[in-house]
C-alpha cells in the first residue's frame, strides 16, 4: 500500500515522503496513529499544494533575510568600554549585548544567531557573524572604544 507520511517516522520516512509499505502496517499503525495518509490522487494534490506553499514561504523568508543582510552591512555598533593600563579592556562584549544594541536600532535578532569566533575584548573594530537563516549569513562591524 502506498502512503504519504504526515509526520516523521524513524527508519521509515519523513514528512511528505511517498513510500510503499505493507498493508497491515499502513492501516493498523501509520494511518490509525496519524503518521500517514493513504496515497490517492487527491492526497497527492494536497501534498503538492502544501510543498509549493512551504517553498514560497521559504523564498519569502530568505528574501527578507537578504534585505536585512544588506542593511546591516553598512551599520557599525559602538560600545563604550572601561579600560585599564595599556588600554586593556575589562571583560568582553557578549552576544546578548550585541543583540540589545541591534534591537535599539530596529533589528530584533536572537542572541543565539550571533556568532562570536573569539571574545570581543580588545579595542578597535571587529567583524561579527549573524546567522539570519541557514542560507543567509550577515556580517556586522562592532567597534570597542574607551
Amino acid at each position: 500500500m502506498k502512503v504519504i507520511f504526515t509526520k516523521d517516522v524513524k527508519n521509515q520516512g519523513k514528512v511528505g515522503d511517498i513510500k510503499e509499505v505493507k498493508d497491515g502496517y499502513a492501516k493498523n499503525f501509520l494511518i490509525k496513529k496519524g503518521y500517514a495518509v493513504s496515497y490517492t490522487t487527491r492526497s497527492k494534490e494536497i501534498l503538492d499544494i502544501s510543498n509549493k506553499n512551504k517553498a514560497d514561504a521559504l523564498a519569502a523568508e530568505i528574501e527578507k533575510c537578504e534585505k536585512i543582510k544588506e542593511e546591516l552591512k553598512n551599520k557599525v555598533l559602538i560600545f563604550n568600554v572601561k579600560t585599564g593600563k595599556q588600554d586593556q579592556v575589562f571583560g568582553s562584549i557578549s552576544t546578548k549585548q550585541i543583540s540589545n544594541e541591534l534591537e535599539k536600532i530596529g533589528y530584533k535578532i536572537d542572541k543565539k544567531k550571533i556568532v562570536l569566533d573569539e571574545p570581543l575584548s580588545t579595542l578597535g573594530f571587529h567583524n561579527v557573524k549573524i546567522n539570519l537563516h541557514k542560507n543567509v549569513q550577515a556580517i556586522i562591524k562592532v567597534s570597542l572604544v574607551k
